[in-house]
């Protein structure tokens, strides 16, 4: 444990998009940050999906304190209005920007526990005066701590994704059935991967931008040379309206609407068929290994080769279990968040921003931004965690009036409806109504959100 009388760093949890932002942010105002990253590399989330191509240009997803922190470098970003891959993003932006950072960012720490140093969650006696303490693994399976005088926890939900159960738990059968269900969108472009899916039946089970995109990627195998047979089933928990594929043309995003589009066209083309109210209750196996996806209404499907479950994902708040969080009860967001990214109500650009003031806790100090701060809600943005670390730095630095302040207008409309009273039938829905009664034009495999990719999945 760091028992030096230097002052204690911020320790930033994930060197992700967001958890680097949090770090450049930091050493503007002065502070000393220590970012763990679980993996080999900045971005290791990011890089597992780096086939998908972010609805967010490269003007939308750069930080403007880490570019300000990478000019001395002869960093130049790529073309502002072009839309990076998450591969590109990785290498191109977010590990030149950790290789800035340097000692700060430690590789191969998998943070396992955060608390108050001497103090568990129960106890109060000058809790609030005691520093955070870390604990965490390293990849020879060491274990060790380091000290905190605050915690900044961008780790993201990539880690733990939605299972196919309408009712929140894994179906009957999920888990036995593993070997082939698949949790992200499949890189087509890796021959193996390309083998499983072509000429095969997939079921793709979620209502979200991944969702659109394995529809979008899978049509396009259909229609390839080696793809003949290639058949989608897409199951959807609400019915099938208008809203359903996102602000299409009237997106103020391009991107984010022609992947929509792409997902509408698949199924117009009929590459895909859609199965509403559908509420996945049990996977069984049959002889020949295919999968049968049962319904809590009773009702079978035919049977698949793959299930792919886009069902979004959750926050893994195991290793803060001994700080006092206050998070909604549903969304498992920071509680003065929750209200504003409720998914029963808001998409990505009604989210209006937000900083310190909602992304605090009854522990003073410690800080869910990224995508973690979203809980369970798809909504989330990288310039909404880009503005999330920006005051929280601002708030640990003292400068209290730049924490207040809002320096971000996000993009209206969108993909980015989640659960809840999105799984409500549609029926009041007027005949023409949505955003994509447009026939679409042929498009390319589209761009993915970062939620879920970002984000989004996330990415953190």
């Amino acid at each position: 444990m760091a028992t030096s009388s230097a002052p204690l760093p911020v320790v930033v949890i994930g060197a992700g998009p967001i958890g680097l932002a949090a770090a450049a942010h930091l050493r503007a105002r002065g502070l000393q940050p220590l970012v763990l990253e679980a993996g080999p590399a900045a971005g290791a989330a990011v890089r597992e999906w780096a086939h998908v191509r972010l609805f967010s240009s490269w003007g939308e997803v750069v930080d403007p304190t880490a570019e300000k922190l990478l000019a001395p470098t002869g960093w130049v970003m790529p073309e502002p209005g072009a839309y990076p891959s998450g591969g590109e993003w990785a290498e191109l932006y977010l590990q030149p920007l950790a290789d800035v950072l340097g000692e700060q960012v430690r590789y191969g720490a998998r943070v396992t526990g955060v608390s108050r140093t001497g103090r568990d969650r129960v106890v109060d006696a000058e809790r609030a005066s005691q520093p955070f303490v870390v604990q965490y693994e390293t990849t020879d399976g060491r274990e060790r701590r380091t000290l905190a005088r605050a915690v900044i926890d961008a780790s993201g939900t990539w880690a733990t994704p939605g299972p196919a159960g309408g009712s929140g738990l894994p179906a009957l059968g999920e888990k036995a059935a593993a070997d082939r269900i698949t949790y992200r969108v499949p890189d087509l472009r890796d021959p193996t991967v390309r083998a499983r899916y072509a000429g095969r039946r997939t079921a793709v089970i979620g209502s979200g931008a991944s969702a659109f995109t394995a529809l979008a990627h899978l049509a396009a195998l259909a229609e390839a040379e080696d793809g003949a047979g290639t058949h989608t089933t897409w199951i959807l928990r609400r019915s099938l309206a208008g809203s359903t594929f996102g602000g299409g043309e009237a997106d103020r995003l391009p991107a984010r609407g022609a992947l929509g589009l792409a997902a509408k066209a698949a199924v117009d083309a009929g590459h895909a068929d859609a199965v509403t109210g559908f509420r996945t209750e049990a996977v069984e196996r049959a002889g020949d290994g295919r999968l049968t996806l049962v319904g809590e209404d009773g009702r079978r499907l035919d049977p698949v080769d793959e299930v792919l479950v886009l069902t979004g994902f959750r926050p893994d708040l195991t290793f803060l279990a001994e700080l006092r969080l206050g998070l909604d009860e549903r969304l498992q967001a920071p509680a003065g968040l929750a209200p504003l990214i409720d998914p029963n109500q808001h998409s990505c650009g009604t989210v209006r921003p937000h900083g310190v003031r909602e992304l605090s806790h009854p522990d003073k100090g410690v800080y869910l931004v990224g995508m973690k701060s979203y809980g369970r809600a798809p909504t989330f943005l990288a310039m909404t965690g880009y503005e999330q670390v920006r005051s929280v730095a601002a708030a640990l630095a003292g400068d209290h009036e730049a924490a207040e302040r809002v320096e971000l207008t996000l993009p209206e409309t969108g993909v980015c409806g989640g659960a809840g009273l999105f799984d409500e039938p549609e029926a009041a829905e007027p005949p023409g109504a949505g955003c994509c009664a447009t026939t679409p034009a042929a498009l390319t495999p589209p761009p993915c959100d970062l939620r879920h990719q970002t984000p989004l999945p996330d990415p953190a």
